[in-house]
């Protein structure tokens, strides 16, 4: 049996308040307010700084759906910065496709790791609810790498045409690094995918 958990923790909130943040984000990059854009920015990655925090101090705020949920936020964050700031022209067109597709991979993986460790009779309504934890999610050292590069990258592609560097060789030079620890952190998925997932036993 799943053991049954509150989802309604401080990290857990701080994970939707980034999602909520992430199409404001992307109206902002496409409205070309880079200005407001990077302040919100950096109020979504205190968010992120401070779920991650909070979870890892106090022992009653972290849980198995925080385990899930904090890397969904991220993946939607960055999926939505990144279609946004290629549609404004300071992202190529193959690293955002790069980047969302292996999230779109790692996303269908979550879901069928929730489907396989959810107790018969499965049900929509158990499979939905966030009070039965199935699994905990452990994401590899390079994932980890990979999300701070891509956010960095984000936060220079923003920051560009507000301090005037959008042609700049080393932002150029950061595409590559993006490119090349995004697909390194997906075959660490693909290699170590067993021991990147907890069954959760019931007590």
């Amino acid at each position: 049996m799943p053991q049954y958990e509150n989802p309604w923790t401080i990290p857990n909130m701080l994970s939707m308040t980034r999602i909520g943040l992430a199409p404001v984000l992307g109206y902002l990059i496409i409205e070309e307010d880079f200005n407001v854009a990077l302040g919100v920015f950096a109020l979504a990655g205190l968010t992120d700084l401070l779920d991650g925090f909070i979870a890892r101090n106090w022992a009653n705020q972290k849980s198995a759906l925080g385990s899930a949920l904090d890397p969904l936020a991220d993946k939607i964050l960055i999926s939505v910065l990144y279609v946004s700031l290629t549609y404004a022209d300071l992202i190529p067109v193959p690293l955002t496709y790069m980047i969302i597709s292996r999230d779109v991979m790692l996303i269908a993986a979550v879901f069928y790791v929730r489907y396989r460790t959810l107790p018969t009779p499965r049900t929509l309504a158990k499979y939905f609810n966030p009070c039965y934890a199935t699994a905990r999610l452990k994401p590899t050292f390079i994932s980890k790498v990979n999300t701070a590069v891509q956010l960095i990258l984000v936060a220079a592609s923003l920051a560009a045409p507000v301090f005037n560097y959008a042609d700049s060789i080393y932002l150029q030079m950061l595409w590559y690094f993006t490119a090349f620890t995004t697909a390194a952190s997906a075959y660490s998925y693909y290699h170590y995918g067993r021991k990147t997932v907890q069954v959760i036993k019931g007590r």
